[in-house]
């Protein structure tokens, strides 16, 4: 395994003492996919920025939607509150031209008393205003947040199952997840963002009254530390957004070291000293990387805030050149320092607010482009209402071919089968032959390439899709443990009927699950996780029990179970068989199964071969025929009765 490093793209550092280079997984290396996010990393600061707008009125229009009420508080007093500040200016400066007037200092106090009680009102108001946006936004967050990540998640559970096959579009949703926090403070930007530049364009006018160039002079004073904030900022978002894949990578191995279901082989294997050495490896690239980046970033800020502290330091040159040459008298002069400290505070906050917007407008535009690149991949629309599939007559495949992105040759090649209702037929083959690509297919999870799949002589996509996922079942062989109670589980099979008792106990007995969960601590109110109190295990054969049971419960037109027995002991195995046998005449049934001795009674079987069908009949006629099928069934009867060939 070569040994070359790859610190250009600072994902893999070069040499780790704590493992050997040879241990790298090949999966730990830059891979091409992270060309596409560099490049689009590389985007110019001005291309970026000039998103911001449409990001800006999308986030607004998002609170809008989600609170409006508060939503108008928080604008209307955030505006109030940077106004309020103005005033507070101008009170200041009419409190310096009182004290500064000619006369007893008694009077001149007492012309100052009223502007003084203004300023006190301007700062009560200000603060209370600054309690209302604060008691207004922390009711519209979790709004917001909820709006947005419910977005996300719509979008999430309706696209083709095909989407997660692809690792950009993994990556994607990894950024977008981040998008959805990044609303909210994108949100509040923008209002203290409105906030500054109200009160920056009240200090701006007083500025320039009291002369031009003072407002010059800000605006160079000002400009180098807003350009090196905006700059960092882009840095930032550039090595977040080359850092995708790399904190998927730390996810993964965050998961493999600290959870319950890798904790037994991790500690079997002796794994523990080898993951952490990849952690340390992938670890490692990242604080190498952020460790570059702060350096940029310090540079960045440091030289930026240098150049603006100098050119500050010459603004109160420009007014001490100004009195002293008369041009500005002293309570001009006064207020005059006053009003630039405001306007470089305005500035500050501002260029602060503008960074804070444009970090947090990049991330929430990672989430506005995968909500959008997602609509290609959510299936196609009808313009017209489908019709309700009637029950199911006869089930045809034609010509269906199948391609998995990363795979060249098809997973399903050119099939072509017709299963009448009441069947129960099985599908055989070695592992990869496409057996189960073929089955989701015709459950209508996966779209073929090429070809078409029809129920009842009209194909899958022109009937009602929700009306026809209620006449199919599928029991995966990957099946997900669901962290719910099994009354749950089970019930999760016909959710929207919502089952009662009865028929859960059925459905349980029909997969051999019903007395298993009886002896649980809480029968069938057992919560099945550990992660949780009084949550119990279950082995892969009781879980497998519990799978089977879900779909028998549907009692679907069309059951389809891949490999429902691979974890049971012989007896349950018969009880399911049994179930499945009973279907037999009444629904139709589709068996995926490497135990052929099951299939025996099945009405037909199709053998696939590297995606291909190959043969097809009863269990007697592929006997007969001597193929593929007599090669599979003679071997694993020669286990079962100690001598080789064919069983009849």
């Amino acid at each position: 395994m070569s040994t070359t490093t790859h610190e250009t793209h600072g994902d893999i550092p070069a040499q780790r003492d704590a493992v050997p280079q040879a241990a790298v997984l090949p999966e730990l290396r830059p891979m091409w996919w992270e060309q596409g996010m560099r490049a689009r990393a590389d985007a110019g600061l001005l291309g970026v920025f000039a998103e911001m707008p449409r990001l800006v009125v999308e986030a607004l229009r998002m609170s809008w939607r989600a609170d409006r009420l508060r939503t108008a508080i928080v604008a209307v007093a955030t505006l109030a509150s940077g106004a309020m500040a103005t005033f507070g200016l101008l009170a200041t400066q009419r409190v310096l031209v009182e004290l500064f007037a000619a006369g007893p200092t008694p009077d001149r106090v007492a012309a100052a008393v009223p502007a003084l009680a203004w300023l006190a009102a301007s700062i009560a108001v200000r603060g209370a205003l600054g309690i209302t946006t604060g008691y207004a936004m922390n009711g519209l967050t979790p709004r917001v947040n909820q709006q947005a990540e419910r977005r996300l998640f719509e979008v999430t559970t309706a696209v083709r199952l095909d989407s997660f096959d692809q690792d950009d579009f993994a990556d994607s949703m990894e950024r977008a997840s981040r998008g959805t926090d990044a609303v909210i403070d994108l949100i509040k930007g923008v209002m203290n963002l409105l906030a500054g530049v109200v009160s920056l364009l009240a200090v701006t006018v007083a500025v320039v009254v009291i002369h031009p160039l003072l407002l010059v002079a800000l605006l160079l004073a000002t400009t180098p530390n807003a350009y090196a904030a905006l700059r960092a900022g882009h840095e930032r978002f550039q090595t977040y957004l080359q850092g995708s894949a790399r904190r998927r990578r730390l996810w993964v191995l965050h998961r493999l070291m600290a959870e319950r279901v890798s904790a037994s082989e991790l500690r079997s294997y002796g794994l523990r000293d080898f993951l952490l050495g990849q952690y340390d490896r992938v670890m490692g690239a990242q604080t190498d990387i952020d460790l570059a980046l702060a350096r940029r970033v310090t540079t960045t800020t440091s030289i930026g805030a240098i150049v603006s502290g100098l050119a500050s330091a010459g603004v109160y040159v420009l007014l001490g050149l100004l009195l002293l040459d008369g041009r500005i008298p002293l309570a001009a002069a006064a207020t005059c320092v006053v009003a630039v400290q405001a306007a470089q505070r305005a500035l500050t906050q501002v260029t602060f607010q503008v960074d804070h917007v444009f970090a947090e407008g990049q991330h929430f535009n990672e989430y506005v482009m995968f909500l959008e690149r997602a609509a290609e991949h959510l299936p196609t629309r009808r313009v017209t209402p489908a019709p309700r599939p009637e029950s199911l007559r006869e089930l045809a495949v034609h010509a269906a071919v199948h391609r998995y992105p990363d795979r060249e040759a098809p997973a399903v090649d050119d099939v072509t089968l017709t299963i009448q209702a009441g069947e129960t037929i099985a599908l055989v083959g070695e592992n990869g032959s496409g057996k189960s690509t073929l089955a989701a297919m015709i459950a209508g999870l996966r779209e073929p390439a090429s070809g078409r799949i029809l129920w009842n002589g009209r194909p899958l996509a022109e009937w009602d899709r929700a009306a026809l996922g209620d006449r199919i079942c599928v029991v995966l062989q990957e099946h997900h443990r669901w962290p719910f109670t099994a009354t749950t589980n089970i019930a999760m099979g016909d959710i929207g009927a919502a089952p009662d008792r009865a028929r859960i106990e059925a459905a349980a007995a029909m997969a051999a699950a019903h007395g298993m969960i009886l002896e649980l601590p809480h029968g069938y109110e057992t919560l099945l996780d550990r992660t949780f109190k009084d949550g119990q295990d279950l082995s892969g054969g009781q879980w497998q029990r519990i799978t089977a049971a879900r779909g028998f419960l549907r009692d679907a037109d069309l059951l389809i179970m891949d490999e429902p027995s691979s974890a049971l002991d012989p007896r349950a195995e018969d009880t399911l068989f049994q179930a499945i046998r009973g279907r037999q005449g009444r629904r139709t049934t589709i068996l995926i199964t490497h135990r052929l001795a099951n299939v025996v009674h099945a009405d037909r079987i199709f053998v696939m071969h590297d995606g291909r069908l190959v043969e097809q009949g009863t269990h007697d006629d592929l006997i007969a025929a001597e193929g593929r099928y007599a090669e599979l069934f003679s071997l694993q009867a020669a286990g079962y009765t100690g001598s080789a060939g064919v069983a009849p």
